[in-house]
């Protein structure tokens, strides 16, 4: 991280309202890290790649091109991105056998045995005191022509931006970048990007702007918990996460300089274990809460509301604490493990990991087709030993609504059997909707208690709900 990720208040001052998600199609994120080294106490990188497949990391970013790192990762099916540090861009730049050279014995020496997906050309330029940003793009065409001498075209090349590359963040459909940026850098490198095929690499933190404004920035959006959600006053978006919002503020950037077809990947985002005092936020609880939320969410969601057809690539800030790094306690204090490589806190990697302990296997050959109303709600039937979670009715469609977006958002539900021509979106009401949704959910957190009540739209039964041919999970599947 170079710098202090600003972003606007006026999330917060954003109306509430109702969004159905149900047209969107639901699919599944990606989740990598980010390898620092800024330490004098860290495992070997042997012991690095054995330790990221013991946690079924399969993606790591690095922030160099370190021979002993690139050595270690050859044959380990772990999907690499590499990086040309910020220093060496007007060299690249201007020389193109200097990027031949760069990338014969950087990337060409080490690959497909090490699988180089994408490299980071420069880190957050435009806000590198040194002035790197006119050298940029040159850059990343120049590195793209040494990849097409030496038949590794494949590879991905993209630049690390910070958001503070934006101008406008409020609401998210208006955001747009910085004037100065635009035709000089922003424009050429989105260019690049879409004849290249390649994607924008976002670092976003809202550990930042939550520390900056906590008066106002409710901690529960911040870290992807439960929360009523805030509305784009420009397009009527539902907004659960301030990461999503200054995501979208990125998408709407892009939009307004007709690069909207390029798509994105957060390249950085985290939450420190640990901060000074004036860090408000930063602590071992919430740093758990936010990466283990957004794994979450990345893992069984599908996009941000802006567009919510593009799966959300992520890569968590970061692997170890490392204790060289300069700056304020929390930047010593990112990492998910101690350089000892025991857990800093328990968050999941996998989709595998999001189920542990939180689902119960039952034996679905004693549970009965579930029957049919002829009013379209829920009927139950009944099965011994098994509790569900289902709609109330008397809640009113407003707050059985707002408990559905939130179920089928970051709560992380199954919700792709409601979605249209699945087989529980019939009856189309709310009720049975959110039933279905109210009961994923519940079953995902292996039905401990408060986790059916949805502000008192929901409650539990000892019969088995369903209706049609659509049958409740009882562990959180379909």
């Amino acid at each position: 991280m170079a710098s202090l990720r600003s972003f606007t208040l006026s999330f917060l001052l954003l109306s509430f309202s109702s969004l159905s998600f149900f047209h969107a199609s639901f699919a599944a994120g990606t989740i990598g890290v980010n390898y620092g080294r800024v330490a004098n106490n860290l495992p070997t990188p042997a012991e690095v790649v054995s330790l990221l497949k013991s946690q079924g990391i399969n993606r790591v970013k690095l922030y160099d091109t370190n021979l002993d790192v690139l050595k270690a990762l050859a044959n380990s099916a772990i999907d690499v991105v590499v990086a040309l540090p910020n220093e060496l861009l007007s060299s690249v730049a201007a020389d193109q056998s200097f990027a031949d050279t760069w990338v014969k014995a950087n990337i060409s020496e080490h690959f497909p045995q090490t699988k180089i997906e994408a490299i980071a050309v420069g880190n957050e330029v435009f806000v590198d005191p040194k002035n790197t940003t006119p050298f940029l793009v040159p850059a990343m065409k120049n590195v793209y022509k040494s990849l097409v001498k030496f038949n590794l075209s494949s590879i991905k090349i993209s630049s690390p931006i910070a958001l503070s590359a934006l101008q406008n963040s409020y609401p998210s459909s208006a955001g747009s970048f910085k004037t100065e940026l635009i035709g000089p850098a922003i424009k050429p490198m989105l260019d690049f990007l879409r004849q290249t095929g390649s994607y924008l690499m976002v670092n976003a933190y809202p550990f930042f702007a939550y520390a900056a404004n906590s008066d106002v920035i409710s901690l529960d959006y911040a870290l992807l918990k439960e929360n009523p959600g805030v509305v784009d006053s420009g397009n009527g978006l539902k907004y659960h996460s301030l990461l999503e919002a200054q995501l979208d503020a990125v998408h709407s950037a892009m939009s307004a300089v007709q690069y909207n077809d390029v798509k994105l990947v957060v390249t950085e985002t985290g939450w420190p274990s640990m901060g000074d005092e004036a860090e408000i936020g930063a602590g071992e609880a919430n740093a758990a809460a936010y990466n283990g939320n957004l794994v979450k969410r990345v893992l069984t969601g599908n996009g941000t509301p802006l567009r919510p057809q593009e799966p959300l690539d992520v890569y968590l800030f970061a692997l170890f604490n490392e204790n060289q790094k300069p700056g304020p306690t929390s930047e010593r204090n990112y990492g998910l493990f101690y350089p000892n490589e025991k857990r800093v806190y328990d968050v999941p990697f996998t989709l595998e990991q999001v189920g542990d302990g939180q689902s119960t296997p039952v034996n679905k050959s004693s549970s009965p087709v579930p029957a049919v109303q002829s009013d379209g709600k829920v009927s139950t039937t009944s099965t011994a030993g098994q509790t569900w979670c289902v709609a109330n009715g008397n809640a009113g469609d407003e707050k059985l609504q707002a408990g559905l977006d939130y179920a089928c958002g970051e709560g992380g539900a199954d919700c792709r059997p409601i979605q249209v021509g699945s087989a529980c979106y019939s009856p189309s009401t709310v009720e049975a909707h959110a039933s279905y949704a109210f009961n994923s959910y519940y079953q995902k957190k292996a039905r401990r208690a408060g986790t059916c009540d949805f502000g008192g739209a929901a409650y539990v039964v000892t019969q088995q709900p369903g209706f049609g041919n659509c049958k409740f999970p009882t562990d959180g599947g379909a």
